[in-house]
């Protein structure tokens, strides 16, 4: 039992699952939710990520086969489909219970923009010239989930829309280069593929600069000292990154991702 539940924390890929979830229920915070609805808020994205999560490497599974990925699961044994199969089940079952717990605006938003996002990619788009969509539509709507899950429900502020949308597309350009190769010898041609691992790195870097600016300065009133400290550094290491090469605009572009979300954070 217990290598099984391990199995399936590897297979939900963990670390992103993680990140969006608490994402959202920082998000929830800044929205004003109080601790209760807060953790209903990160339950119901944590379940909607499993799903996804889980959705992806059943649909995988075949392909991850055929070119020998033994960091997953179900390649090397530990994790039978048929309890893949199952879990996913589970999961998805409890998302739809725990979202309409937000009340039917947020559970809408959540089942059919961000949940909805990540199925159309593991099925569909993750092959296409659109693989970028499913992760600005995802991404984009985890601010509107938290503020329409108020009472009554409000829109979020435009600006960490804007900014949760480039942050999503930076996240499936960086997040992909690993694995081009491998997905380039099973068919898989999303637009990183298309466009090779520099082409990639460099716009990952660009959209999340991007972001930082939206984030610094989509906020009404004053923008505060520290926000253009922040953004100065932000451009400051994306150049230098870009100027040195090699694997120094993937990390640049870690770096900025893991800024936006903090400014995102401190600016809503």
């Amino acid at each position: 039992m217990v290598a099984t539940v391990g199995a399936l924390v590897r297979a939900c890929h963990p670390a992103p699952t993680a990140a969006v979830t608490a994402l959202a229920a920082l998000l929830a915070v800044a929205a004003g939710h109080g601790r209760g609805r807060v953790a209903v808020v990160g339950l119901a994205v944590l379940l909607g990520q499993l799903s996804i999560g889980w959705c992806n490497d059943l649909v995988d599974a075949e392909r991850d086969r055929r070119v020998g990925r033994r960091d997953k699961p179900t390649v090397t044994g530990e994790l039978p489909l048929p309890t893949l199969r199952w879990a996913l089940i589970v999961a998805t079952v409890m998302c739809v219970l725990v979202s309409a717990l937000l009340g039917p605006w947020a559970g809408a938003v959540h089942l059919g923009l961000l949940v909805g996002s990540g199925w159309v990619y593991n099925v569909r788009l993750k092959r296409t010239v659109f693989s970028w969509l499913p992760y600005l539509v995802a991404f984009g709507s985890l601010p509107a989930v938290a503020w329409a899950a108020l009472d009554p429900p409000q829109p979020p502020p435009v600006w960490t829309v804007a900014v949760g949308a480039l942050l999503g597309v930076g996240a499936h350009l960086v997040n992909v280069l690993p694995d081009l190769d491998d997905d380039a010898a099973t068919g898989i041609r999303g637009l990183p593929h298309r466009l090779g691992a520099r082409v990639t790195t460099v716009l990952a870097v660009a959209v999340l600069m991007a972001g930082s600016v939206v984030a610094v300065l989509g906020p009404a009133g004053d923008t505060p000292a520290w926000a253009w400290l922040v953004l100065a550094g932000i451009v400051t290491l994306a150049v230098l990154a870009l100027v040195r090469g090699g694997r120094a605009p993937f990390r640049a572009a870690l770096v900025i991702a893991l800024a936006n979300v903090v400014v995102l954070l401190l600016r809503a």
